[in-house]
């Protein structure tokens, strides 16, 4: 975290001299060791933080991917002819461990077009969708495979 901080400081900066990295040095470092008895932060909690940015953004690719997905099924129901469309509101239950886990879940499904999480209670969800396919193999996709990886 320190090293993120102190890239930070010298970013915002935006010039780099002897007394900018000097008086940079020293209030990240007591900014860092504010947060770590703060809010019980570790350098172990840092490393693993470090090691989960490659999982965090190949979640946002397939994220992006879903978004992209759903926005072509929303097109393809407004353009229909016969716009039979099944509104449907699916329950499911996940076993992701962690709150952090289930809030990523829930607003991932909320950010992909024509569904929504209207409920989440511990390990249920509860989403409404425009059509049957969007939800579809949520449980076991490669979104929900991602944050459990996220939560090891």
């Amino acid at each position: 975290m320190y090293l993120l901080l102190f890239c930070l400081w010298l970013i915002l900066n935006g010039s780099v001299t002897l007394e900018i990295v000097l008086f940079g040095a020293a209030i990240t470092a007591a900014v860092g060791l504010l947060s770590y008895a703060l809010f019980g932060y570790t350098p172990k909690k840092d490393l693993r933080f470090l090691r989960r940015i490659p999982l965090f953004a190949a979640y946002l690719c397939v994220l992006v991917f879903e978004i992209v997905r759903s926005n072509v099924v929303m097109i393809r129901l407004i353009w229909r002819r016969h716009r039979k469309v099944q509104k449907n509101l699916v329950v499911f239950d996940t076993d992701l461990k962690t709150r952090f886990g289930r809030f990523l879940l829930a607003n991932s499904i909320t950010l992909t077009p024509g569904t929504i999480t209207v409920r989440v209670e511990e390990n249920r969800f509860t989403v409404h969708c425009m059509s049957r396919d969007m939800i579809d193999g949520i449980n076991d996709g490669a979104l929900v495979k991602l944050i459990r990886k996220m939560e090891a």
